[in-house]
């Protein structure tokens, strides 16, 4: 049966996922100087990949971004890990973040802080959790249903 509101979802979902991306980005680079973060970032993110997968289904979207979210939660709980650990390296306490101004090229005058490296990791592990959470429980529906008809 052939949905006929699909045009509709489907050219909403490309719109509302670039703006919830674009947003998510803001998010993130804000986050260490205001309101933002990692976390919140890193849901933004997520919720813009759940409404690509309801939007497209599983097997589509596994073709387009074939991401292991597992891997993604995982180098995220290192970047974070690590971030911390580098303070030891100049004898500072766990976690003590550091921050400098440097002249980008195309950027100019940039501050940059080692506070963005621990919310990259955040991101990502945030991101990495919340897609493998979601995911298993639609596929697992999926296989529950495939034993149920005997296959």
């Amino acid at each position: 049966m052939k949905n006929y509101n699909d045009l509709i979802l489907r050219t909403m979902t490309q719109l509302i996922a670039f703006i919830l991306l674009g947003f998510s980005v803001y998010l993130f680079f804000a986050g260490h100087n205001s309101p933002g973060g990692g976390f919140i970032g890193g849901l933004m993110t997520a919720a813009a990949f759940i409404l690509m997968y309801i939007t497209y289904g599983f097997d589509n979207m596994s073709k387009v971004l074939p991401i292991n979210f597992r891997a993604v939660l995982t180098i995220g709980l290192l970047v974070a890990t690590l971030s911390g650990i580098g303070a030891f390296v100049f004898g500072e306490p766990f976690l003590t973040q550091t921050f400098g101004y440097f002249n980008l090229p195309i950027m100019g005058e940039t501050e940059l802080a080692t506070a963005m490296i621990f919310d990259l990791g955040v991101y990502l592990t945030v991101v990495g959790v919340t897609m493998t959470i979601i995911l298993t429980i639609a596929t697992d529906q999926k296989e529950d249903s495939q034993e149920q008809a005997g296959m």
